[in-house]
């Protein structure tokens, strides 16, 4: 590969990087905290938040695939030797990046599956009871805190290998 496919390759996975964990610090950082000040009704908040999840998944989704396709594509020849895989710090580095991939995506599959097109439709007509909302908004405030420290945490680890140590 030339450098310059490199550098696009490596811009693309940043741009994806930003997407992804850009838009997941946006909406629990000041989204969030600025819907409460919106509304003080429960149901209308979690109505605002599908509609602007559901937005988000457009980008974000396409985003994250793009993230692990563009990463296993520039890893694959370390990938390849498994011996540089624990021999190396960066092969170690690898590899908990990986691993934190995978919990991520897992994590993000768990989201999808609390937040499903069933539930998303109670809530936007109104068929849920307060208390049942209660939980699941406990349960998704959970999930997306846990996605958003994955996020900066496979950031960190990428940091590392781009410095090489």
């Amino acid at each position: 590969m030339t450098v310059l496919e490199q550098a696009i390759l490596t811009w693309i996975h940043l741009v994806a990087a930003a997407i992804w964990v850009g838009g997941s610090l946006f909406i629990g950082i000041v989204f969030s905290p600025l819907l409460k000040t919106m509304t003080d009704s429960l149901e209308e908040r979690m109505q605002i938040m599908i509609r602007v999840g559901r937005r988000f998944n457009i980008i974000a989704v396409p985003s994250l695939i793009i993230l692990m396709a563009t990463g296993l594509y520039s890893s694959h020849v370390l990938l390849g030797k498994p011996e540089l895989l624990i021999s190396t710090s960066y092969g170690t580095f690898l590899i908990v990046k990986i691993i934190l991939v995978i919990v991520l995506i897992i994590t993000y599959a768990v989201h999808v599956r609390v937040i499903r097109k069933d539930i998303e439709e109670k809530i936007m007509s109104n068929q849920m009871s307060k208390s049942q909302i209660q939980k699941l908004r406990k349960k998704i405030i959970i999930l997306g805190e846990v996605t958003v420290v994955l996020s900066l945490a496979i950031l960190f680890f990428a940091a590392l290998l781009d410095a090489g140590i």
